[in-house]
């Protein structure tokens, strides 16, 4: 599961970030309100669909710095036995002194998808708010809720998308770099690269092409328009539901353009770093034809 590094900061009391699962790509039909030369007209653009399940709040951190000041797991050994977590008994209480950064300790509930997966992924949300004492009454006023897409983001904001590529094992240069294939007579080689490099200094640069592992890396990709957010299925699962996914069940997002890794595999997304928002798109229609 990726993992995020940095949050934009809000002095909005709310949750900064969101997860859920890809389930394919389909297009939309939509008027085009950011200025250019579509500005106005009606265009088509293609959108990507993850599907959020609710996310369950279990508990509150507390960062002072880099470090943990402070934790609250909610009461219900049942759901901390479910995820393997254990309550300390010695945990410091969250408070606000000295603290600097408040997080949700979230996980998501894939058995409430059609991907046939159980295991709960955990992870951390940050919290937006004026200050330290807001941001943890806010939090603490979450603990123990279901956290549904439409309560954290809004259509039309931006979001930074961070996932895990499609994996494609190993591979050499010419798939991995896009390096042009030699010619027939060369070496009696074609998909290598011809030389790598000069004599002295006498190792190979970084900057040489070489085969490695391809994909399956995290990605982090930015300004992604969300162009809806709704709860209605039937509005959004084509024919035949999508191509080794099936049928949506839940809420879902519609990014605008593509996102990183198959379908089926977990996608996070904060509240974006450069942009903020650019109103609701009006949307005139999404396809629903079959995608197979």
């Amino acid at each position: 599961m990726p993992t995020i590094n940095y949050w934009a900061p809000s002095g909005e009391g709310r949750v900064l970030g969101l997860a859920g699962y890809k389930a394919g790509m389909t297009h939309i039909h939509y008027v085009e309100d950011i200025e250019g030369p579509a500005k106005g007209q009606e265009i088509s653009t293609a959108v990507t669909v993850i599907e959020v399940p609710p996310l369950m709040v279990y508990g509150i951190r507390t960062y002072s710095g880099r470090k943990c000041s402070g934790e609250v797991l909610i009461e219900k050994e049942d759901v901390l036995k479910r995820i393997g977590v254990r309550k300390k008994k010695t945990a410091k209480e969250a408070k606000a002194d000295g603290c600097e950064e408040v997080a949700l300790l979230v996980y998501a509930q894939p058995e409430k998808t059609g991907i046939g997966k159980k295991h709960a992924e955990r992870m951390e949300l940050r919290v937006g708010g004026a200050d330290a004492a807001a941001k943890i009454e806010f939090a603490k006023g979450m603990l123990g809720k279901e956290l549904r897409a439409s309560e954290v983001f809004r259509p039309g904001e931006f979001v930074d998308v961070i996932s895990v590529t499609k994996g494609k094992g190993w591979q050499g240069t010419v798939k991995r770099f896009g390096t042009g294939l030699q010619r027939p007579k060369a070496t009696g080689k074609r998909r290598h690269i011809g030389c790598m490099g000069q004599f002295k200094p006498g190792y190979i640069f970084y900057t040489i092409p070489r085969p490695g592992q391809t994909g399956y890396h995290k990605r982090t990709e930015l300004n992604k328009r969300i162009m809806k957010i709704s709860g209605n299925i039937d509005e959004v699962n084509p024919k035949g539901g999508f191509p080794r996914y099936g049928f949506v069940k839940n809420e879902y997002v519609l990014i605008r353009g593509s996102v990183p890794g198959p379908v089926k595999r977990l996608v996070r997304f904060r509240l974006g770093v450069r942009k903020g928002a650019a109103g609701e798109p009006k949307l005139t229609g999404v396809s629903l034809e079959s995608k197979v």
